[in-house]
């Protein structure tokens, strides 16, 4: 049996010289896990790697053999799968594998073509409805990083990780601690997936918008095409994504059972990725070996119960415009492989606690909600610029809630950013809280506050604001019979990794159902 190895190593020390060195008893080895501690840089401290090794040391010693997966006889009706996102997709290639095509719907158009239509959203302010940032094959992670960090607990982890690598992500993607593929990078990944997915028999429709899903009493049946097509099938997966509006506009309709979610909203704070770096990693910063700083920042009101945290850091990275309506702004963050950008960016949100802060009670309340503060960034930058920019000041002015004459730092937004002060998109709650909040970062990260750190507004879409009820075990809607919620836009994800692991558990429940497979 392979043994494991654990120990600490200097960040620019080379692993294969120390395991020779070190350890002469090891014929070969694999690295299960990677991580950089680089807590004590800024005090001067050698960042370390920790790894963790999986060695032959014995002669009879051996790896162990990938997953094998049974080839299942084929079911009468394909499942149809709704969003061709990681949770769609990853649904996908689970039934796939066990010999079980599957047909795809997405709304949008396929990775290779998106950049197209985005491109021009960017430059022009040319919004294409269907095939946006968030709209159209890969979800709209597929423009937000790559980045394929979890905080979920699921032996599932390692299976998305180890599809990644196999469709072409870097080796590392199976070890790293908090992988990054890039957006780059995972636009060719994701075409190579539905290659793949099309050779195993699937049918992958583009630029194809459910409009409803058909019944049977309370039981789905099949869906509803906008090109008039009707498809039936005995399972229906949901993994629309966070941005469908309109479908949960129907899903309320037909009284698909649901409840509101609390969320977040709030800004994209940028600095200088020379900055971060320097923060973060100190005298070691420019060292090729760590590469790009990140930073993960939360605080805690315990008299209002809301937090107050940082997501989806992207060092070396951009801020986008990723609205899905033409009188809408939203704005992410994304960064390529290299993660070499001049900026670095996050997302500082504050929770939305849905019972407390929705005026209206109805399910759809938190998507207004979204909307309005949406609504209000496109009419400022109407009125102040051309409604492609986005609306921003510096942390400082956002701090003492009035602007300066000074001119905005650059930024990395493609779309462009004009001044304004970001007091009038938000609720009081949400400037109070991104102030108090700041303030605590500036002290667990002194210099955060910085006089050219820019705020950019408004980060909006951070999750669904509901859940689409379902079955624990089952993953079946716990009002339709047929119906699987999945992933981001079912409210049972918050990222790339954990939508494509619940998109692997609903396949798996697909086979339970039907007596395929034997439920462990």
């Amino acid at each position: 049996m392979p043994k494991k190895y654990q120990f600490e190593l200097p960040f620019d020390v080379d692993l294969d010289h120390h395991v020779k060195k070190t350890y002469p008893e090891i014929r070969d080895f694999r690295t299960i896990s990677k991580s950089l501690d680089a807590r004590g840089a800024p005090r001067g401290k050698k960042p370390n790697y920790l790894y963790v090794l999986e060695a032959l040391v014995e002669k009879n010693d051996k790896y162990s053999d990938p997953e094998s997966f049974p080839q299942l006889k084929p079911l009468k009706q394909k499942p149809i799968i709704i969003g061709a996102g990681p949770g769609g997709l990853f649904c996908a290639v689970r039934l796939a594998e066990y010999g079980i095509p599957s047909i795809i719907i997405e709304r949008g158009d396929e990775a290779s073509k998106r950049m197209l239509y985005i491109a021009k959203f960017w430059r022009y302010g040319e919004l294409n409805p269907e095939t946006n940032v968030c709209y159209g094959e890969g979800g709209a992670g597929l423009f937000s990083d790559g980045k394929l960090i979890t905080r979920i607990k699921s032996n599932l982890v390692s299976y998305v990780m180890e599809k990644f690598v196999d469709f072409g992500a870097p080796p590392e993607t199976a070890y790293v601690s908090n992988p990054h593929l890039g957006s780059n990078k995972i636009r060719t990944i994701i075409s190579k997936i539905s290659d793949w997915l099309r050779e195993k028999g699937c049918v992958l429709h583009y630029n194809t918008k459910v409009e409803r899903l058909l019944l049977n009493g309370k039981k789905v049946i099949g869906v509803h095409l906008s090109n008039g097509e009707k498809l039936y099938s005995d399972h229906v997966v949901l993994a629309a994504g966070h941005s469908a509006q309109d479908l949960y506009q129907h899903l309320v309709d037909i009284e698909v059972a649901m409840k509101p979610k609390d969320f977040a909203v709030g800004v994209r704070v940028e600095h200088s990725r020379r900055y971060i770096d320097s923060l973060q990693h100190g005298k070691f910063s420019e060292a090729p070996e760590i590469g790009s700083a990140r930073y993960r920042l939360s605080w805690h009101d315990k008299w209002s119960d809301r937090g107050v945290y940082s997501f989806c850091m992207c060092p070396g990275g951009y801020v986008l415009s990723s609205g899905t309506e033409k009188e809408g702004i939203v704005v992410n963050g994304m960064s390529n492989y290299a993660r070499n950008s001049p900026w670095s960016n996050a997302a500082l949100v504050v929770s939305v606690k849905a019972e407390k802060d929705l005026k209206d009670k109805d399910l759809l309340a938190g998507l207004r909600f979204q909307h309005e503060i949406e609504q209000k960034a496109y009419a400022l930058s109407i009125k102040h610029a051309t409604g492609r920019e986005l609306p921003a000041m510096t942390i400082k002015e956002f701090m003492n809630g009035k602007l300066t004459d000074r001119p905005l730092p650059k930024t990395s937004s493609p779309s462009g950013v004009f001044k304004v002060n970001l007091h009038e998109i938000f609720p009081a709650f949400v400037v109070e809280h991104l102030k108090n909040g700041l303030r605590e970062f500036d002290r667990d990260l002194p210099g955060f506050i910085h006089e050219d750190g820019l705020l950019i507004a408004p980060e909006t879409r951070t999750s669904a604001p509901l859940t689409i009820i379902r079955d624990k075990n089952t993953m079946l809607s716990a009002s339709h019979q047929g119906l699987y919620p999945c992933g981001e836009g079912a409210g049972y994800a918050g990222g790339i990794t954990s939508a494509a692991v619940d998109g692997v558990k609903c396949a798996l429940s697909i086979l339970y159902q039907e007596g395929l497979l034997t439920q462990v």
